[in-house]
């Protein structure tokens, strides 16, 4: 007697899900959710700890936008990811010392770092703004290398405006900025960056080769 090993009696065969990309609308809804809380919570709550509840908030929206993104797509891009952690770490602080400071210093540290990170990357000859950013895009050499510099010099910008900002305006001014500044400035300074990807993207190569030598840094 033998034993049969059709299909049909082997046990199904169990794959994990796959990771997939995000949709970018739900990406960005992803990174402004926790930003539109925090100025939410901060203005309504007012002067009487408001800065302190929108800091815990801002924790918990940080950590359900991250469970949602993993919860659809099974990973976690690098730059939410670090955010995330920056955020969670800084806001504990906020809180249990009591010190808005540290919230504040979030923005600057994380910028810094990317900035570091990307042109730092550079040096050794190599261009991780793909990496950061999870990019969906595929560009030639040049062109990453172009892309990754410029983001790299605009995120320590961002760091030292922030800088500027919460030293010498108030709270409320500050937290509004966040919002309503900063994003607005990134999306920007992104969109001013299309032009660039067009020339140097990889499916556009054969038909414009060499379109992008009068690019510069």
């Amino acid at each position: 007697m033998t034993l049969s090993t059709s299909s049909e009696t082997r046990p199904p065969e169990i794959r994990p899900p796959e990771a997939r990309k995000d949709d970018p609308l739900l990406k960005l809804v992803f990174e402004l959710g926790p930003l539109a809380v925090f100025f939410g919570v901060n203005a309504y709550v007012g002067k009487n700890g408001g800065i302190f509840t929108a800091t815990a908030a801002f924790m918990i929206a940080t950590l359900v936008a991250l469970g949602v993104s993993y919860w659809r797509t099974r990973r976690l891009p690098i730059m939410p990811l670090v955010s995330g952690v920056v955020v969670l770490v800084f806001g504990t602080l906020t809180l249990v010392l009591h010190d808005e400071l540290f919230i504040k210093l979030k923005p600057t540290i994380v910028n810094t770092l990317f900035g570091v990170v990307l042109l730092g990357g550079l040096v050794f000859g190599r261009s991780l703004l793909g990496i950061v950013f999870d990019a969906v895009f595929q560009l030639d050499e040049r062109g990453w290398r172009i892309l990754t510099f410029r983001w790299g010099l605009f995120f320590l910008a961002l760091a030292v405006l922030n800088e500027v900002v919460w030293r010498n305006f108030s709270t409320d001014f500050w937290v509004t900025f966040k919002v309503f500044g900063i994003m607005p400035l990134t999306l920007v300074f992104a969109a001013a960056q299309v032009p660039l990807i067009l020339r140097h993207s990889l499916e556009e190569e054969d038909g414009a080769a060499g379109t992008g030598a009068g690019d510069g840094i």
